[in-house]
This record gives C-alpha cells, sequence and structure tokens, in this order.
C-alpha cells in the first residue's frame, strides 16, 4: 500500500484485494494518520481487484474517523466489480466518489502541496 502525505491532503493507495487483511492493512495505515481539520482524505481504488464485507468496514471506519475529525473523506478510481459491491450496499450514497484523482484535484484549491512519503 502507498501512502501519500500533503499538507492538507492524505492519498491512500491499496492494491490487491481489500478483504480481511487488506482492510486491516488500509484501516492501520488511516490510523497513523494525525487529523488536523480540513483535511481531504483520498482513498484511490485504480489497483483493488477485490473488496469484501470486510472491505467495506474498513472503509466505513475510515469515514467515521475522518468526519468525526473534521477531516473529508473521498474515494477514486472505483473499479467496476467494487462500485457494485457500494451500489448494493447503497454505501454509493454515503461516500463521495471521483472517477479519477485528477477529478479531485480541480476541487482542491491547491494541488501543489503533495508530499510523497
Amino acid at each position: 500500500m502507498t501512502l501519500t502525505t500533503e499538507c492538507q491532503m492524505i492519498l491512500f493507495k491499496p492494491q490487491g484485494s481489500i478483504d480481511l487483511r487488506g482492510g486491516m492493512a488500509l484501516s492501520e495505515k488511516m490510523a497513523e494518520v494525525i487529523p488536523q481539520r480540513h483535511q481531504l482524505w483520498v482513498i484511490n481504488l485504480v489497483e483493488v481487484d477485490f473488496m469484501d464485507s470486510s472491505g467495506l468496514v474498513s472503509l466505513v471506519k475510515g469515514l467515521k474517523a475522518a468526519r468525526q475529525s473534521g477531516c473529508r473523506l473521498v474515494l477514486c478510481n472505483v473499479q467496476s466489480h467494487v462500485r457494485l459491491i457500494l451500489e448494493l450496499t447503497q454505501l454509493d450514497s454515503i461516500f463521495e466518489i471521483f472517477h479519477t484523482y485528477e477529478d479531485i484535484l480541480t476541487v482542491v484549491d491547491d494541488s501543489s502541496m503533495l508530499i510523497s512519503t
């Protein structure tokens, strides 16, 4: 999993499956972040090829943690099979979903703050 940090944006890029193991890894990465009000947490799902209910739990926990900290969590590059799961569980109406990472940058005032870690 790749983690990228910005002054106001945190980018999570899980890879492979977000099942029990992958969901726990994503949850651990999100727990490592020291949230600051008004941060944007982006979960880029471009490299996710599978997600089950454990993965959904980690996404919902992340959304809850972000909101409690005054942050905004969005998803992008959601593959069709993952989108189907979000739609079946009606979580697509709970999460903000962008087609691409670049689409997110259009709503962020300053995209030049990106720092890779």
